[in-house]
């Protein structure tokens, strides 16, 4: 006969069981991770101990940005020596400096270790191959650095003398006239990485040179800031502005305080330290240095009235750690009021950015690149490339448009064809080289709002591109591209395997001529 169960039995299975699942249930929730084995705990921790000491310098890295092997042997050992840890092959020990205990460190890398991808996933190449609306011009009398390895680091174009002007590695600096021919204009006291042509009322032909002091990564307070009058004898020496300065990259120019005299705000990207500086220019006519902002990584700047109060403000571009565009409005006061307009992962490597209306709506956007690859995570990774944030009023940004382009380090967009719309000129120093040699420079050729066809000019075997310049050089009305070929052999910086350097080692530069004006007739 078919036993029942008794009303005790009943109360135990329909009460009390019930009951006790819930205070598990409970108690694992409020205790996080109670039951989870030691494994499991570990990297619970490191998910907790990751975003409270990442997100305390910059914005946090999340382990999908790179694969498992490249987190392991590049980023989490340089993060440990950033926490001042010691780094014992793997095994890290305590120094009186440290910030963070051993345990802590284990689980930050238990986490992104367990959470990281094996390999990341690149978009696939659809660009064309051919010259579209340019031809190759060579500029003459390439042997006049007397068989020395093209290092070029700056390319600008002046339009006072119409001239293009260069640098190299050996602290040269070069003008070139029409015809593509050098002429030595003097001895820089380092190598210039930075040009800003401006007039005064009795010279319409005056420069202030960025000098980097020491182009390897490093803290040494060697760079400077020098004034040339280009319009002066070859004999005429530079005027230093400031020194001392931690690894300088760009200088602008502007009178920030309203006095009639020019002043000027530069980038000093330093390693690890590094700043923002304004200099004011004194009545005497020497300078004040004074830091906008004390960190390293600032690489490119744009000035403009942003609130429309009267006083000129500065943007810049960071690209060191904490990266992303900051903006610095004139207090009007001798100092400035920043705001933050967008922030990337510190693994980006962010390389340039313009502010230009790419939808007409009076709005200033943002074109911005990131491929910056040689540091601690050098794999081809598929954000790399060039973006448009689009501007949707009071200097708040939306990514509208997105180009995936290896190693990207700097774009330019301009109107190369006259049809109305903005075109977008782009290099890249870490191309593909196994797949896609010709990434190497890419022209970007709008149809559409936010639709662009990529033609990959093959120019790969001409040089390796570092530095762009668009100018007219020609004077036909039409802006050219001009590309720095940076081929030194010791600074070749190739990340993949089995890639040996193929391109032109020697050839300076050279000139993308656009021919939309003839091909219109």
């Amino acid at each position: 006969m078919r036993k029942t169960r008794t009303p005790f039995v009943k109360y135990l299975l329909f009460i009390i069981i019930p009951f006790f699942a819930v205070i598990a249930i409970v108690l694992r929730c409020c205790s996080g991770n109670i039951f989870m084995s030691a494994e499991e705990k570990q990297i619970a921790d490191g998910n907790v101990l990751a975003h409270t000491y990442c997100i305390s310098c910059h914005q946090f890295p999340d382990p999908s940005l790179i694969d498992k092997d490249t987190w392991i042997r590049g980023v989490l050992p340089a993060m440990a020596q950033q926490l001042k840890l010691e780094d014992f092959h793997g095994k890290y020990g305590l120094t009186t400096q440290s910030a963070i205990s051993i345990q802590d460190f284990e689980a930050i890398t238990a986490y992104y270790k367990s959470t990281a991808p094996k390999s990341l996933k690149i978009p696939k190449d659809n660009a064309v191959s051919d010259w579209a609306i340019f031809s190759l011009v060579k500029p003459q009398n390439t042997s006049y650095a007397k068989g020395n390895e093209a290092n070029t680091l700056m390319l600008a174009y002046n339009p006072a003398d119409k001239k293009l002007y260069s640098s190299d590695m050996r602290n040269n600096l070069y003008s070139w006239n029409s015809l593509l021919e050098p002429q030595l204009i003097t001895k820089m006291p380092s190598p210039v990485v930075g040009a800003n042509f401006y007039s005064t009322g009795s010279n319409n032909n005056l420069c202030i040179f960025t000098c980097i002091g020491i182009l390897n990564p490093n803290d040494l307070l060697k760079g400077s800031i020098v004034e040339l009058n280009l319009s002066a004898n070859k004999n005429t020496k530079p005027v230093i502005i400031a020194d001392s300065l931690p690894r300088p990259v760009q200088t602008v120019s502007a009178d920030f305080n309203k006095d009639g005299l020019l002043d000027y705000v530069t980038c000093g990207f330093g390693r690890n330290n590094g700043g923002l500086y304004l200099l004011t220019q004194q009545k005497d006519h020497h300078f004040k240095k004074e830091v906008i902002r004390g960190v390293a990584g600032g690489e490119q700047l744009v000035t403009g009235d942003f609130n429309n109060d009267g006083y000129p403000d500065v943007m810049c571009l960071f690209a060191q750690g904490d990266e992303g565009i900051w903006m610095f409005l004139n207090d009007k006061k001798g100092g400035f009021v920043t705001r933050n307009i967008l922030r990337f992962p510190p693994i980006y490597g962010s390389s340039s950015f313009q502010l230009i209306d790419f939808n007409h709506d009076g709005k200033p956007d943002i074109l911005y690149t990131c491929g910056d690859n040689s540091d601690y995570s050098p794999v081809l990774k598929p954000y790399h490339g060039v973006y448009i944030f689009t501007n949707q009023g009071n200097w708040t940004f939306k990514q509208t448009w997105f180009h995936h382009i290896d190693g990207s380090m700097k774009a330019v967009a301009a109107d190369f064809d006259h049809d109305g719309d903005f075109d977008i000129a782009t290099i890249s120093y870490f191309p593909d080289f196994k797949d896609h040699p010709k990434q190497g420079f890419t022209y970007l050729e709008q149809t559409k709002p936010n639709e662009f066809i990529a033609h990959e000019i093959p120019v790969n075997d001409y040089g390796r591109w570092l530095t762009m310049e668009v100018a007219d050089i020609d004077n036909d009305g039409y802006p050219d591209v001009v590309l720095g070929n940076f081929s030194i052999t010791g600074h070749a910086l190739i990340n993949q395997k089995g890639i040996k350097q193929s391109w032109d080692k020697f050839m300076p530069f050279i000139v993308l001529k656009n021919n939309s004006g003839r091909l219109k007739e």
